[in-house]
């Protein structure tokens, strides 16, 4: 097998930036100027681009792309024509990226190709667009917000003009034509960050939040009831509510969007029942399943948000509530095939009653007592409570002592 002269291959991307921005390293990427895509099967590396020409290294795995450049040629994300042969340079290849602070590469040296001033931004903690070929991309705008997502914690805040750019492009019309999996993988990605608040923040910004959740965007401005809520607006709430959920799951986009969608209903609280938002649990189920039968969401996500939108003032108020009424909350929540539902909700629970203007320590002893209740009457076994019946008394006598159960752990 040949090798690729070094001096051919360069580092680009998030591994490069990660590394200047002191964070863990994570996949390695590479383009590759200069050559063909026989030249690289000679090399032994496997191809697997279908759309524009890359590569796996035949021992680490990892992707390596032919340098190339993109023309845009319709509307949408994927109205884009590419080129890719030995002429396109490494700056050319760099120049139709996203971001400034994506578009560094690194040699074999370890010297830093930066044509964009992307280290630059990366020191005063700025996200920048590359160029005006920016606005081609209607993606990009969804992009900006979820490296914010990621990016914020570090100081990072959106370039004036990226953002002008970002308004222009939500004005264009453009976001209308983004496929929902993209919209979702996008998503996805900002829960799973430290601060999805600053993925909301950034779309709303420049407009786009009314265009991809608006059920979202209905919530800003809605006011609740002070004494509970010191935030009042119920859209600030749902950023704290979020950024809580991020820090009690770090990671888990389920969670993350449980906590995003379980107020939906309080933007339908008529007027003049306001500030209150009496039913709003229930109204919020609506909302909910036209949002994500819109993006798609997948079934585990869409269950454990329909859960906590409807049961999160019951879990509020589980103290209150008799053990009969527990027993058939957790038997809404498909709690006793399904038992990992209820530590999911627990923490959404708590990311709801934490995610408060001055709450964030506040004690939540409820998501302890959920917990509690559920392992007293998930270790109810038949063969010691209903020995010797069948059919429906079988059920009827598991009940009984499932909530026996949770009345003990109670006492």
């Amino acid at each position: 097998m040949t090798t690729l002269l070094p001096s051919t291959t360069y580092l680009v991307g998030g591994a490069v930036r990660d590394r200047l921005l002191g964070l863990a390293p994570g996949d390695r990427d590479w383009v590759v100027v200069g050559r063909t895509p026989q030249q690289m099967l000679d090399a032994g590396f496997r191809q697997v681009g279908r759309d524009f020409p890359v590569f796996l290294h035949p021992d680490s795995g990892e992707e390596y792309a032919l340098a190339r450049t993109e023309r845009k040629s319709g509307r949408g994300h994927g109205g884009f024509v590419v080129h890719a042969d030995p002429s396109v340079t490494l700056e050319q290849d760099l120049a139709r990226r996203d971001f400034t602070i994506n578009a560094i590469a690194e040699d074999a040296g370890g010297r830093l190709v930066d044509p964009f001033g992307g280290a630059r931004d990366i020191g005063t903690r700025t996200l920048r667009h590359v160029g005006p070929a920016f606005v081609e991309d209607p993606l990009r705008v969804l992009r900006a917000a979820r490296f914010m997502a990621r990016l914020a914690p570090l100081g990072f805040r959106v370039a004036a003009e990226t953002m002008a750019l970002m308004r222009g492009m939500v004005d264009s019309g453009e976001l209308a034509e983004l496929v929902p999996e993209r919209v979702w993988q996008e998503l996805r990605g900002a829960l799973s960050a430290a601060a999805p608040a600053a993925f909301l923040q950034t779309l709303r910004g420049c407009g786009a939040l009314a265009v991809v959740l608006p059920e979202v965007d209905a919530l800003y401005g809605v006011p609740q009831r002070p004494e509970y809520h010191p935030e009042v607006d119920t859209g600030v709430h749902v950023e704290l509510v979020c950024d809580m959920a991020a820090r009690l799951a770090p990671g888990d986009d389920r969670i993350g969007f449980a906590a995003l969608v379980h107020d939906l209903g309080k933007a339908l609280t008529r007027v003049d029942r306001l500030p209150a938002h009496v039913g709003h649990e229930h109204a919020g189920l609506a909302p909910l399943q036209a949002l994500c039968a819109r993006l798609k969401v997948p079934n585990e996500h869409r269950q454990l948000a329909e859960i906590a939108c409807r049961e999160h003032l019951n879990v509020h108020r589980l103290r209150e509530l008799r053990a009969a009424t527990v027993h058939d909350l957790l038997a809404r929540c498909d709690g006793f095939r399904k038992p990992e539902r209820i530590a999911q909700l627990a923490v959404v629970c708590e990311a709801d009653k934490r995610g408060r203007s001055g709450l964030a320590e506040a004690p939540y002893p409820q998501a302890a007592l959920l917990r509690a209740v559920h392992a007293a009457a998930i270790a109810v076994r038949a063969q010691d409570v209903a020995r010797g019946l069948d059919g429906p008394a079988v059920g009827a006598a598991m009940r009984k002592a499932r909530i026996a159960a949770i009345a003990a752990v109670r006492a």
